[in-house]
C-alpha cells in the first residue's frame, strides 16, 4: 500500500497517483540508479538493500513503464503472436504455452487471430509493426507475413506450419513419420481400404501428413487409391458432409485417418449420423488430440503434440533470435506420440 494507506504515492493536492522508481528509491533510502539496478536485475546491489527496494516497490504497487523503458533503450517489452483461429483448441493451448513464456521473461503478449485469411495475417502483421512488438510467432498460412515483418526488421518464428524454411526460424512436428505411423498401426489391423480427410496440401502440415499416408500405403505394397483421398477445408461441417457421402456409400473404407482435429470430428459426427459404430463399421484416427477425444465413447486414437510446449518454444527461440539476430536461422523438430484408446479394431482373419 501506499504512505497514505491508497494505492500509488501521494500528490501534493492529496490525490493519489502511479508511484515512480523515484518514489520506490525514497521509499527504500536509495539511489534512482540503486532502485533501478535492484527493480531491473541489471547490475550489483548488495542483498538486503535489494529486497529493500523490493518491498517497498511492493508497498507502493509499483509498475514499471514500459513506454518510458521502450524509449530509453529501444527495447520492445511485448511479443505479437498470430494463430489461426482461437475456437480450435489447438491454437487456443499453442497460445496460451506462448503467453506463459513471454510472461516468465517480462514481456506481455499482443494477441491476434487471422481466420486462415493470407490477407487478415499481413493486416495483422501491420498492427505488430505500429505497436512496435520486439518479434512475432505466426502460424503462417502463406510467405506473406513473414516476409512483411522481415522487411521491417522484426524477428519472426514460425510454428506449427513452415513456409520461410531457411529464411527465419520454426517450431514445428515430424507430420510425416507421425502419420506414417498412424497408418502402419491401421494397416497391422489388417485394414486395407484406408480414407484420407486432409485439409489441404500446399502447407507443410497437409503435405508432410499425406506423404506419410502415401509412403506407409506404399510400403505395404497398396496401390493409392484416389478416392479414399477426401479434400474437405478447414470447417466441421464440410468435413461433416463429406465423411457422410463416403461412409454412405456400400464400398465404404474400413478406417479413415483424420488429419486434423476439426476434420475428425466431422468424420465422427458423419458416422453418428449414418447410425455407424466406431470401431465396429469403421476405426478412426485423428492426427491432434483435442479435449473431446478423451470424452466420448469410445474415446478417440489420435497424434497427439504438446500445443504449449510450441508456444512456448518458439516464444524461448523468438527471444534467442532477439537476442542473436545474426545467427542461422534454427528449425526445431518437437515430437508427438499417438495416444491409443477404442476408436480402432482389428479387422477378423487379417490382424
Amino acid at each position: 500500500m501506499a504512505l497514505d494507506g491508497s494505492a500509488g504515492a501521494a500528490s501534493p493536492d492529496g490525490m493519489t497517483r502511479r508511484a515512480t522508481i523515484k518514489d520506490v528509491a525514497t521509499a527504500a533510502g536509495v539511489s534512482r540508479s540503486t532502485a533501478s539496478r535492484a527493480l531491473t536485475g541489471r547490475g550489483y546491489v548488495a542483498t538486503d538493500v535489494k529486497e529493500r527496494v523490493l518491498a517497498a516497490a511492493r508497498d507502493l504497487r509499483y509498475v514499471p513503464d514500459a513506454t518510458a523503458r521502450y524509449l530509453k533503450q529501444q527495447v520492445s517489452l511485448s511479443i505479437g503472436v498470430l494463430v489461426s483461429d482461437l475456437r480450435n483448441s489447438f491454437y487456443a493451448r499453442l497460445a496460451a504455452g506462448a503467453g506463459q513464456a513471454a510472461r516468465a521473461q517480462g514481456y506481455s503478449l499482443v494477441l491476434a487471430e487471422d481466420g486462415g485469411s493470407a490477407d487478415a495475417q499481413v493486416e495483422a502483421a501491420e498492427t505488430f509493426v505500429a505497436t512496435r512488438v520486439a518479434g512475432v510467432v505466426v502460424t503462417p498460412v502463406s510467405e506473406d507475413v513473414t516476409t512483411y515483418l522481415s522487411r521491417h526488421r522484426i524477428p519472426v518464428v514460425e510454428v506449427d506450419r513452415q513456409f520461410a524454411a531457411g529464411v527465419c526460424d520454426a517450431v514445428v512436428v515430424d507430420n510425416q513419420s507421425s502419420s506414417q505411423r498412424v497408418i502402419e498401426h491401421l494397416l497391422g489391423l489388417g485394414h486395407r481400404r484406408i480414407a484420407l480427410f486432409i485439409d489441404e496440401t500446399t502447407w507443410t502440415t497437409g503435405r508432410e501428413r499425406h506423404a506419410g499416408y502415401q509412403a506407409a500405403l506404399a510400403t505395404a505394397g497398396i496401390a493409392l487409391d484416389p478416392d479414399l483421398v477426401v479434400s474437405s477445408g478447414w470447417d466441421v461441417d464440410a468435413a461433416r458432409a463429406a465423411a457422410t457421402a463416403l461412409l454412405g456409400d456400400e464400398n465404404r473404407p474400413t478406417a479413415v485417418f483424420a488429419a486434423n482435429n476439426v476434420l475428425a470430428e466431422g468424420v465422427w459426427r458423419a458416422a453418428n449420423d449414418l447410425g455407424l459404430v466406431i470401431p465396429d463399421d469403421v476405426s478412426l484416427v485423428s492426427f491432434d488430440d483435442a479435449p473431446w477425444m478423451s470424452l466420448v465413447t469410445p474415446g478417440l486414437t489420435a497424434v497427439a503434440q504438446d500445443e504449449a510446449a510450441l508456444g512456448e518454444t518458439a516464444v524461448r527461440r523468438l527471444l534467442e533470435r532477439i537476442a542473436e539476430p545474426a545467427a542461422a536461422p534454427v528449425t526445431v523438430m518437437m515430437s508427438t506420440k499417438i495416444v491409443h484408446r477404442d476408436s480402432t479394431r482389428a479387422i477378423p482373419g487379417r490382424a
